[in-house]
This record gives C-alpha cells, sequence and structure tokens, in this order.
C-alpha cells in the first residue's frame, strides 16, 4: 500500500498545500437548484455553456411586464479567490435575484473550474467562454429563449466580486483589445 506524505508544505485560512501536492479545502461551498422566487417574481435557470470543460450558468429572469421591452444584461462573475463559492450557492443565488428584480436587467451568472481542480487560467478561460456564449444570442439565434426574447444586447454590464472582480476585469481589457 502506499503512504501518503501528510507533511504540510502551506497552511491557509480555507485550505492546506501538502508536500506531495495535495490540496485539502476545510469549506464546501453549498449549491442550490434555480427556481421562481416569489416575492420579486424573478425566474431562474441553469444552462449549459461547454460539457468539456464544464461550464455552466444560471440565468436570472425579472418579471416581465411588457413582452415587447428588452432588457439591459448583466453578466455577472462570483467571487471566492478562484477557489470557492459557485453560481449555484445560496448567497449567489440570492444576491443576483435581488439585483436582477431591481435593475429589471436579465442576469447571467457564471459558473466557472476552481481551483486546484481546475488550475488557474481555467476561471478566465471559462468565463470568456460564457461571454461568448452570451454574445451568440446578440443576433437572436443564440440557443437560450430567454436571451433571444428579452435582452438588449446594446446595454450589457459586467461585473463581480473579489475572485470575479479580476475576471471581470481580465476579460474587459481582452475585449478592449480586440476592439
Amino acid at each position: 500500500m502506499e503512504r501518503i506524505n501528510s507533511e504540510i508544505a502551506h497552511e491557509f485560512r480555507f485550505f492546506r498545500v501538502y508536500k506531495d501536492g495535495r490540496i485539502e479545502k476545510f469549506y464546501a461551498t453549498q449549491k442550490i437548484p434555480p427556481f421562481d422566487d416569489p416575492v420579486t417574481g424573478v425566474r431562474s435557470k441553469d444552462v449549459v455553456i461547454s460539457t468539456e470543460p464544464a461550464v455552466s450558468a444560471r440565468i436570472f429572469l425579472p418579471n416581465i411586464h411588457n413582452s415587447t421591452q428588452k432588457l439591459p444584461v448583466i453578466f455577472y462573475i462570483h467571487g471566492g479567490g478562484f477557489c470557492f463559492e459557485s453560481a449555484f450557492s445560496p448567497l449567489y443565488h440570492n444576491y443576483l435575484t435581488s439585483l436582477a428584480a431591481k435593475a429589471n436587467a436579465i442576469a447571467i451568472s457564471v459558473e466557472y473550474g476552481l481551483f486546484p481542480e481546475r488550475p488557474i487560467p481555467a476561471c478566465y478561460e471559462d468565463s470568456w467562454a460564457a461571454l461568448q456564449w452570451v454574445a451568440s444570442h446578440a443576433d437572436r439565434s443564440g440557443p437560450d429563449p430567454w436571451l433571444n426574447e428579452y435582452a438588449d444586447f446594446n446595454r450589457v454590464f459586467m461585473g463581480g466580486d473579489s475572485g470575479g472582480a479580476n475576471i471581470s476585469h481580465t476579460l474587459a481589457v481582452r475585449i478592449g483589445s480586440i476592439g
């Protein structure tokens, strides 16, 4: 039987790195399914953007009062130091539900690959793939009917918090560099 080296190389607040390269996380992210919020009227659903690598997103659609009105799009990337949290966690689900309702905008929250399972730069690549997926709806022929029908692609905003803010900034610089 192979012996596991339990010598610790680095001890961090949320995880431990062993000298043999293993990483032990101390914090597991809770995930909840999408649901229609009875208070705000915001509907949510999950979409698969890519299966290899696995990239998905949760889309939040506010209560529609005028079926012909196009809504702004908020592309949001969750925080968590590149290794924790989820677009599907209660924290981000509730935040994006509230944001979609108060801004009267479609919100898209990206579920990107986390370190150490998917080392950096995977989070940037996954988020770029998600942004391209959203942009594929600009001509109203993308795979998601909510974006095709309700999104105003002349009003797209991008943001995030913590590591997600860093990813968001990096994507904005990338967009600016390609024109």
